[in-house]
């Protein structure tokens, strides 16, 4: 088949239209599968947690419903790829639940720094100030309105939850963000939000950070945005990427499931 150039005069959609058409764009699915195997969140007791994925079978082609299937889906808000809305942390409570967060935040580009070297030697690195401005010189400063996506190699433990969590009698051993450097990209610079590998937008022995846990503190605090348990971030470029981070609008709620999708020149993928 021939292809076509774009249109003379055609408008930016009528380019994003044709590119996926032609193959140009390509559409990578950052989300990891939603089972009741897919590693969660293991809070110590006397702490609770939520529930994981279970579907209640309501009709299946039977007396129920005899021309269609359907479940009622049981699961807690922050499982799998999900996003963490203000209302989630404390330092958030004032703020937006995830019905309120801003759709065009949830849409825009994405920026990928990769430290899966360093990840790598050290399951308990943190990314530090310095590691985003040595990628601020090598890319430019960081977008307005972008997800800072960080690319730890966390994903190839997905399969497995010991694996994923990393947990010895100290705690659990995933990287994460110092609290210098979750305070700075909080309040210093204008992401909307930012993305992980693992379960959870901190580390996982970031309970021992001042302020515990502190990309949540300052990250939620300051109206911005996190989501997790992403999945093909090493297929995604430095910079050029459109993100669309598509939470459930549930009233109330502190955080909500989501299919987190890229768009990328094939070229560049």
């Amino acid at each position: 088949m021939t292809e076509t150039a774009p249109t003379a005069g055609a408008g930016t959609l009528d380019c994003l239209l044709e590119g996926l058409a032609q193959g140009h764009i390509q559409v990578i699915d950052l989300t990891t599968p939603l089972t009741p195997e897919t590693p969660a969140l293991r809070l110590p007791e006397p702490l609770t947690n939520v529930i994981d994925l279970s579907l209640e079978e309501v009709a299946a082609y039977d007396e129920r419903g005899p021309m269609w299937a359907h479940n009622n889906i049981h699961v807690g808000e922050h499982f799998g790829t999900h996003v963490d809305a203000p209302i989630h942390w404390i330092s958030g409570r004032a703020g937006r639940d995830v019905s309120q967060l801003p759709v065009e935040r949830l849409v825009g580009p994405a920026v990928v720094i990769d430290v899966s070297t360093e990840v790598a030697a050290d399951p308990d690195f943190l990314l530090e100030v310095h590691h985003v401005k040595a990628w601020e010189d090598a890319h430019g400063k960081l977008p307005k309105g972008a997800w800072l996506l960080y690319r730890t190699g966390w994903d190839q433990y997905g399969h497995d939850e010991a694996l994923f969590l990393n947990a010895d009698e100290t705690g659990p051993h995933t990287p994460g963000v110092s609290s210098d450097c979750a305070r700075w990209l909080a309040e210093e610079t204008e992401i909307a939000g930012f993305g992980v590998e693992t379960v959870g937008i901190d580390a996982g022995a970031g309970f021992g950070l001042e302020p515990p846990f502190p990309m949540h503190h300052f990250l939620l605090g300051n109206d911005k945005y996190g989501v997790t348990s992403l999945k093909n971030v090493n297929r995604l470029p430095a910079t050029g990427t459109c993100i669309v981070v598509t939470p459930l609008p549930i009233v109330g709620g502190t955080a909500s499931p989501a299919r987190v999708l890229a768009f990328v020149e094939a070229s560049r993928a």
